[in-house]
């Protein structure tokens, strides 16, 4: 096979400007999702069943249809009515955000409802209002137990931020097309892209697994520490 390789030094400044623009687009779309998630995940917990429907519709709606067809509606519908003309960069982040948040909520309410009640009793017997609970007893417990599916969340939003390229937003995947149309070749832009993506979404997987890791040997070091408190007071020192 003839494999150009000239092809990809030349298009690799444009690769990894667009490599840059997905991450940060990804990374803004996660952070915006994440407190839109929290928000979501917390309102579906309410008792009030009434209350609660908006934040389940609005789950079921994002979780429900296409990423692409958001993209579309978003770019092409909603951000007219705010910017004109829609900038491709913007829509992309706002759509990966209403996005990620449905999944995000999902992960809280599980991380939350995963927490055992007993210890939210016991901080409202301490006289914690409903908020003091959740800060200093529930979330951080339960951010570590969702470290994994938010790790995954993330690096699934970095790939789905290729879906940009629909709309001309200036991320990798959009320069491998043009690269594609630029030289009329398939393999060489198309590849380089898929291993500058691959690169990316390891590192990603690695930094969770540290995560992981770390807060695991954190919980165990405090687990050892208080055996060991309990073992000398039980010999009387």
């Amino acid at each position: 096979m003839d494999f150009r390789w000239e092809i990809i030094s030349e298009y690799m400044p444009f690769f990894m400007r667009g490599l840059g623009y997905t991450i940060l687009a990804s990374l803004i779309g996660f952070l915006i999702g994440a407190l839109i998630g929290l928000v979501i995940g917390m309102g579906k917990s309410l008792n009030n069943p009434i209350l609660r429907l908006p934040f389940i519709w609005y789950v079921n709606i994002f979780r429900g249809t296409p990423l692409l067809v958001q993209i579309f509606l978003i770019h092409f519908a909603v951000m007219p009515i705010f910017i004109k003309p829609p900038e491709p960069l913007i829509s992309l982040i706002v759509a990966l955000a209403l996005n990620s948040a449905a999944y995000i909520a999902e992960i809280f309410r599980a991380g939350i409802n995963s927490i055992d009640k007993g210890q939210r009793e016991a901080a409202y017997s301490l006289g914690m209002n409903h908020a003091q609970v959740l800060r200093h007893v529930v979330l951080p417990q339960a951010f570590k137990r969702m470290i994994p599916p938010l790790g995954n969340e993330f690096i699934v939003l970095v790939k789905d931020s290729s879906l940009g390229a629909v709309i001309a937003a200036p991320e990798l995947f959009y320069w491998g097309r043009v690269a594609v149309g630029a030289t009329s070749r398939i393999w060489e832009p198309y590849l380089a892209v898929a291993v500058l993506y691959f690169v990316v979404c390891l590192v990603l997987s690695y930094v969770q697994s540290f995560l992981e890791r770390k807060y695991a040997t954190d919980d165990q070091r405090k687990k050892s520490k208080k055996v060991v408190r309990r073992s000398r007071g039980a010999a009387g020192h």
